[in-house]
């Protein structure tokens, strides 16, 4: 009995070995890896972005970010022909209508495809891998510059027809919804100080070089999210939520170099060097390799900032 128990134990870790030289083996498809796409959606480009990924031996799955909302799961990505693929989603923010499909295909490191809206209207896309960006060990940093100056719009300029925006005793405020802030200008790697304010139950965010949305939400005493404060809305969790509640004056200390992000807020460190995949929902634009400007949220709700000062890293 026991000589049967120990060739049964012998055949099963063999199995076992058997499927992790499989795994270990397995032919990567050149469909993997991130990818930032554009999309013809209304008549203009929108910036999206896509992964593919294995899961186990056999199944491709993968998450998407489109115009707006957060990043969101693909179960299956399914393949055919020559480096074609296929899935689907359902709305997020989307009007009720169809789930999203996408087809798409590899053609010299490109990729290009349709989706079919949730109307049933058909967008095309292309898509570029998103790049490696280079991580700098013990940064040097130049000198700090004031992005708001305490008193007018100077070194900004909204992307809408309302300008809701304006200073006053000092503090640049945005009373209601309307345009979003961009600052004129761009960054690559920094250190951003803001010291912001809102009103209960509103909603704003902070998008690092265009791309990378950190959120601003009224939610003291929720369980920490990466859809609420301090997190980079859909792809980040803070470890813990420190915000304050609305109406008190809270800050953010944040570091990006490369895709690694370190945020502090309201002196606690609720991300510590953690990766940001790829842009979140609103981004300007998908091209990750350049240096980008901040956005402030504008089109959500009430929000007041007394500082913005930014310490680029020195090359």
């Amino acid at each position: 009995m026991i000589t049967q128990r120990k060739t049964i134990y012998t055949l099963i870790c063999a199995l076992m070995l058997g499927v992790t030289s499989h795994i270990d083996a397995q032919d990567i498809s050149p469909l993997e890896g991130r990818w930032d796409l554009e999309m013809d959606f209304m008549g203009k480009t929108s910036p999206s972005w896509l992964e593919i990924r294995h899961s186990g031996t056999a199944t491709l799955v993968g998450r998407f970010v489109f115009a707006f909302g957060s990043a969101r799961p693909v179960a299956e990505v399914e393949t055919f022909g020559d480096n074609q693929f296929t899935f689907s989603i359902p709305n997020q923010w989307e009007p009720k209508g169809s789930d999203m499909i996408f087809h798409g295909q590899l053609e010299d490191e490109t990729l290009k495809g349709t989706m079919v809206y949730t109307d049933g209207s058909i967008m095309e896309w292309t898509g570029v891998r998103a790049p490696k960006l280079e991580y700098t060990e013990n940064p040097k940093w130049g000198k700090t510059i004031p992005v708001f100056n305490g008193k007018d719009l100077s070194g900004w300029h909204v992307d809408g027809e309302k300008n809701q925006w304006v200073v006053k005793d000092g503090i640049l405020t945005s009373p209601e919804s309307g345009s979003n802030l961009i600052s004129d200008e761009k960054f690559q790697d920094f250190k951003l100080h803001a010291e912001f304010r809102f009103p209960e139950g509103s909603n704003s965010g902070i998008y690092l070089r265009g791309r990378y949305e950190v959120q601003i939400v009224d939610s003291k005493d929720y369980e920490p999210s990466d859809i609420y404060m301090g997190g980079i809305y859909g792809f980040v969790e803070p470890n813990e939520n420190a915000s304050k509640s609305a109406g008190e004056w809270q800050n953010y200390d944040i570091t990006l170099i490369g895709r690694r992000v370190t945020i502090t807020l309201n002196g606690k460190t609720v991300i510590s060097d953690a990766t940001i995949p790829g842009i979140t929902g609103g981004a300007l634009d998908s091209k990750e390799g350049e240096p980008g400007p901040f956005m402030i949220q504008g089109d959500h709700g009430p929000i007041e900032f007394r500082s913005f000062e930014v310490t680029p890293l020195k090359k």
